[in-house]
């Protein structure tokens, strides 16, 4: 991390005063003048906004992205941002101007989590400097100062989940003008500076992946209803020719019933607020004259539908709105394709939750919510890593949770937070491990797990001192959101997946101590897994029917998959798995912990064609079921169709796209965690599919693999060919699907691009 004294910390703002739902405080304009007689050599201009800032120079904005310069804790760390404005600078009379919005420093639409009550909560602020540097050696130094002056700008409110409302009458269009009159003006007010420790943001910024337009526009009682046919997240631009005055309100949501925009779903039904309807919504009054276009920059929306009152017939065509589709800046990884349009649609809907819910870090849901849950980012890394790059962002949201762990070493549910969040338990926390493993895995960075290797360490004495008198970890939210339930209540004893879960990620800080070489707390965690296990063996497995405690899919699953049953165990606690599904007429059954391994329980023990119509089928409960339901993106739950909505856009249950590229298409990278470029090839031939195929990226090289059946889909005799295509630095083996041979008897080879004819010798 940089000097502390290298960043600006004389921190300003417009006045002491911050906005709420009931006191409106304008953003403000911050400007400040200054003069050039000749040009500088190199001029670099680093600034900070608490909450969020848009900066300009002469007139001309630079600010990298929307929400800049990062959501974080500024008691934490304070992001700033590094600029060079040479470009734009002149000789002779200059502004630098700013425009602030609450962002983190005033999320007052975030009181269902304490946000309204944070030690941090006040005015938006900046601090930033501007070195010129002359080819003399002389350095002239701008440092944000009570010389800047403020003015309020037609921003009249903004809130991240709530939204804005603009005035555009208000607008000062020569606001950062050199030229401009100043009269009106005043001076700013010095801040102290928050507890944060600054630190320049690596963290991928926010862009807009794709336009949109409407699929269709129809009238709805007060308004019009733009339906952009996919539940996404991003701001509506809107562009119109409007009277003077003429307000425009624009309210954005996920679904409709009975031909209305409903957003009960949006607001958790036990919040009696009076600010229900606020929540995402948007309000711009028209200046009046000729063609005039906004759009929001402090705020963004998780929605499909937006409901518009205010206009026109004629001004209510398909120009009004333009759907700028939000995420990180990232590329991609990997790629799938199938004979199933349904698996087809699960991988581009799961790529749609992963981006929609990835503006800075991970984020539950991109309405009602926007907190980065830590179980949530938990058991979707891998399949993010999978599918995009999103390792510079997770590494920065990753120092934010460490930040955030308590001195006991515990760690709340959300990162940021005010505080509130704690008591989430081992599948949350497990957070702490699984982004530098995934890392370690995947990208082969093993410099993270070195950074976080001592908050780590102090989890696990915290995770030690969960345990109970039977040596059990019984706290946590549990299996959350199992099939037909939303949140608790599921049949997965916490005690179960707690404990199951702490032997997991034990083991996956046993892999990092022991590559970073740290032999004390190896040591350690294998003793305190040897003990949950232990402790888990004893009290949570009836062996006589090789039965896990619940009963149920998640609870045997999750005990298969992290080595809780021994090896000569296995084979009847897997015929106890498939008992417990055939109860349960084939269908899945299980919450966001259980679901993330079932997949992978069932593929590895030679089930991977009922897993695959598990996730697929058209009926309830299952993924497919979504898609048949009019599903775009992953939804929160697995509930029956007539249950209440809950959220149409969450990545936790995304596991199922990287279970597409391992187990289908055959690509698993990294198997034995010793080099990010090796691969083994180990398709599935699901009988359903006549082909399928994909690609992954890893540091150094690409594969794309794709394999087809030739002939009739008979199982005797049945014959895949399979294509690979390499290119860089990549090695590993292929290895085929038990039944099945190359042409001359093997079943393993090394890999190497070219075609392959794979028979099946299993009898009909």
């Amino acid at each position: 991390m940089e000097n502390r004294q290298e960043f600006p910390m004389q921190f300003i703002s417009a006045s002491t005063e911050y906005a709420d739902f009931d006191r409106q405080v304008p953003a403000p304009y911050i400007r400040k003048k200054f003069a050039l007689d000749r040009m500088p050599e190199e001029a670099e201009l680093l600034i900070t906004g608490l909450g969020f800032y848009r900066v300009f120079i002469n007139g001309k904005e630079i600010t990298k992205c929307a929400l800049a310069p990062y959501i974080s804790n500024p008691d934490d760390i304070i992001y700033y941002d590094a600029y060079d404005v040479l470009p734009w600078l002149e000789t002779g009379g200059n502004v630098i101007g700013i425009i602030l919005g609450n962002g983190m420093c005033n999320a007052f639409g975030g009181f269902i989590w304490d946000f309204h009550k944070a030690r941090w909560r006040g005015a938006p602020m900046t601090a930033l400097r501007l070195d010129l540097v002359y080819g003399d050696g002389n350095i002239l130094s701008i440092e944000s100062d009570e010389s800047f002056l403020a003015h309020p700008s037609p921003l009249l409110e903004d809130d991240i989940r709530s939204g804005e409302i603009y005035d555009a009458r208000l607008e000062i269009p020569d606001w950062c003008s050199p030229s401009l009159w100043e009269e009106g003006w005043h001076a700013v007010v010095k801040r102290t500076p928050p507890r944060g420790e600054p630190r320049l943001c690596t963290a991928s910024p926010v862009k807009v992946w794709e336009i949109r337009r409407a699929v269709s526009i129809t009238p709805c009682a007060e308004g019009y209803l733009y339906d952009f046919g996919v539940d996404t997240a991003g701001i509506c631009e809107l562009t119109v020719r409007g009277r003077p005055g003429q307000e425009i309100r624009i309210s954005y949501g996920e679904w409709i019933h009975d031909g209305i925009l409903d957003r009960k779903n949006l607001m958790f039904p036990e919040s009696d607020s009076p600010y229900k309807e606020r929540v995402q919504d948007t309000c711009y009054i028209c200046r009046g004259e000729g063609e005039e276009s906004w759009k929001p920059f402090f705020s963004y929306y998780g929605f499909r539908y937006a409901y518009v009152r205010g206009i026109d017939k004629e001004q209510a065509d398909e120009n009004l709105l333009a759907y700028h589709v939000l995420g990180g800046d990232f590329q991609e990884m990997a790629d799938f394709s199938s004979s199933d349009a349904t698996a087809d649609k699960l991988w581009e809907m799961t790529r749609r939750a992963t981006l929609s819910n990835f503006l800075w870090f991970p984020t539950d849901c991109p309405h009602r919510e926007k907190n980065g849950w830590t179980g949530d980012a938990a058991l979707s890394a891998e399949h993010m890593l999978l599918n995009l790059s999103v390792e510079d962002s997770l590494r920065e949201w990753l120092r934010n949770v460490m930040a955030a762990q308590r001195k006991d070493g515990s760690l709340p549910g959300i990162v940021p937070t005010g505080e509130w969040g704690d008591g989430c338990g081992p599948a949350w926390d497990q957070v702490i491990v699984e982004i530098p493993y995934c890392l370690y895995r995947l990208r082969g960075d093993l410099d993270t797990a070195r950074e976080a290797a001592p908050s780590v360490f102090r989890y696990l004495f915290c995770l030690s001192g969960l345990r109970n008198d039977r040596g059990l970890v019984d706290t946590g939210l549990g299996d959350w959101c199992e099939t037909g339930k939303s949140g608790g209540g599921q049949k997965a004893p916490v005690e179960v997946t707690s404990t199951a879960v702490g032997v997991h990620l034990l083991e996956e800080a046993k892999v990092l101590f022991r590559a970073l070489g740290r032999e004390a707390e190896y040591q350690y965690a294998d003793r305190l897994r040897r003990e949950l296990k232990k402790a888990f063996r004893r009290y949570l497995i009836d062996f006589s029917t090789m039965t896990v405690a619940g009963s149920c899919q998640a609870s045997q699953a999750m005990a298969i998959c992290y080595g809780l049953f021994r090896k000569s165990e296995r084979r009847a606690a897997f015929s106890r798995l498939l008992e417990i599904i055939r109860q349960n007429g084939g269908y899945m059954n299980g919450g966001a912990l259980g679901l993330r391994v079932l997949f992978h329980v069932l593929t590895d023990c030679g089930e991977a064609d009922l897993a695959y119509e598990m996730i697929t089928r058209p009926d309830y409960p299952s993924y497919g079921n979504w898609i048949a339901r009019g599903a775009t993106s992953l939804w929160e739950d697995f509930l029956v169709p007539e249950a209440d909505i809950h959220s149409r856009n969450h990545h936790f249950f995304g596991d199922i796209s990287g279970w597409f590229l391992q187990a289908v298409a055959g690509i698993v990278p990294n198997p034995y965690l010793e080099d990010p470029d090796s691969i083994l090839v180990s398709p599935h031939f699901i009988r359903k599919l006549r082909h399928a195929g994909g690609a992954f990226r890893t540091p150094s090289g690409k594969i794309a693999l794709r394999w087809e059946r030739d002939g009739q889909n008979q199982k005797k005799n049945e014959i895949v060919s399979m294509n690979i295509r390499i290119s860089g630095n990549l090695s590993g083996r292929i290895c085929l699907p038990a039944g099945w041979e190359f042409e001359d008897g093997f079943c393993e080879k090394e890999l190497k691009e070219g075609n392959y004819i794979c028979r099946n010798t299993m009898p009909a």
